[in-house]
């Protein structure tokens, strides 16, 4: 019997059991219930790369969608609001009315990427009044619109337009919901654009590390809806290794599965093999590339953080590199604002990224 792998390795790609979201997901359901009014309807997602933003901005699409909202899902660059514009189109050419009307004119429904605008003073109207015409025509189906933003980044012009724009929509009473995703610091210049300054007051939302009982759920369920099974030690090894990081579990458990072939249990054995091909994988493909980015500065903060071990402190890691706090916390905010190290609830920080401390220890030959 040929067993398909249900694990998926690959940034973006939903996969069938999303391990540690299912509350957050359940507001998000409520929110879009909800409609106006509701405050996660406006939220940043924050997190390290690979704690699976990206793929809970689909999910929480796929939630709008069951809710009655159209979702369009873009990425954070250049071009983003006229893609913004015809992916609503493209997503909602099922519900707007084939005829001409008065803000709309010339729309094929089977082509709606070839729009003919008739807006008065055409030649000034922007990208607001375009998107006023489209969902005028969304409300009169009461239908809303989910617009997430994967990368977030105020480095991109049409991103801190977006994000102003939007509160005029909330000021109109649109049914419009902004959810973004992004690495902390890209995150945090966002907030503290003073053109967007309203942000401050949107939901923020730490995507931590998954409890290993969220990941032993996920991980069990995933393999036995594809037909094997596996047994409590191998799990328990599994789950181990993963650490509560979303990506190390499809990676893991991607391995694990490749390792067991046309077998119908993955085994101890098979969840050895596929650890340590995963953590090769790692290696190669998230920590070498981690360290090559890190600066000399960024380098000897977290040797530092090695030397002072658990309970890092600031003052404690600006004493072992022998520099003033002050100096220190420039990479300490570096650090924190690449999902490379994370803060705790009292204060204390640590690495975030799994293998990151072990690996580090290694190249620093501690």
């Amino acid at each position: 019997m040929e067993y398909r792998n249900p694990f998926t390795p690959t940034f973006g790609i939903v996969p069938p059991h999303l391990a540690g979201r299912s509350e957050l997901l359940s507001q998000f359901a409520d929110a879009f219930d909800q409609g106006i009014g509701n405050p996660n309807l406006a939220t940043i997602l924050v997190g390290a790369r690979g704690c699976g933003k990206t793929a809970l901005l689909s999910c929480i699409a796929q939630e709008a969608l069951q809710h009655g909202w159209i979702a369009v899902k873009v990425v954070a660059a250049e071009g983003m609001l006229a893609d913004i514009l015809e992916r609503t189109l493209e997503a909602s050419a099922e519900f707007l009315d084939p005829k001409p009307r008065k803000r709309l004119s010339g729309i094929e429904v089977a082509q709606f990427l070839g729009i003919e605008w008739t807006l008065e003073a055409s030649e000034q109207e922007n990208w607001r009044s375009r998107m006023n015409a489209v969902l005028d025509d969304l409300a009169e189906r009461d239908l809303g619109l989910a617009i997430l933003v994967d990368e977030v980044t105020a480095s991109v012009e049409e991103m801190v337009k977006l994000a102003a724009t939007y509160q005029l929509f909330i000021g109109e009473g649109r049914r419009v919901s902004l959810i973004m995703a992004g690495l902390p610091k890209h995150t945090m210049d966002l907030v503290d654009n003073e053109s967007v300054s309203f942000l401050r007051r949107a939901r923020q939302r730490f995507l931590g590390a998954v409890s290993d009982a969220e990941v032993a759920r996920a991980f069990r369920a995933s393999v036995e809806d594809a037909g094997k099974s596996i047994g409590e030690a191998a799990l328990g090894k599994a789950v181990e290794a993963i650490g509560g990081y979303p990506y190390m579990m499809q990676l893991v458990g991607y391995c694990a599965w490749e390792s067991s072939r046309d077998s119908s249990e993955i085994s101890d054995e098979h969840v050895e093999q596929g650890i340590f091909q995963a953590a090769s994988d790692f290696r190669v493909g998230v920590l070498d590339s981690t360290y090559r980015d890190m600066s000399d500065g960024d380098r000897a903060f977290a040797k530092a953080m090695i030397q002072v071990g658990r309970d890092c402190t600031l003052a404690k890691v600006a004493q072992a590199m022998g520099k003033r706090t002050n100096y220190a916390s420039t990479y300490k905010a570096r650090l924190l604002g690449r999902g490379m190290i994370a803060e705790l609830p009292d204060g204390t920080f640590g690495f975030a990224l799994p293998m990151l401390e072990s690996y580090l220890a290694e190249r620093f030959g501690l």
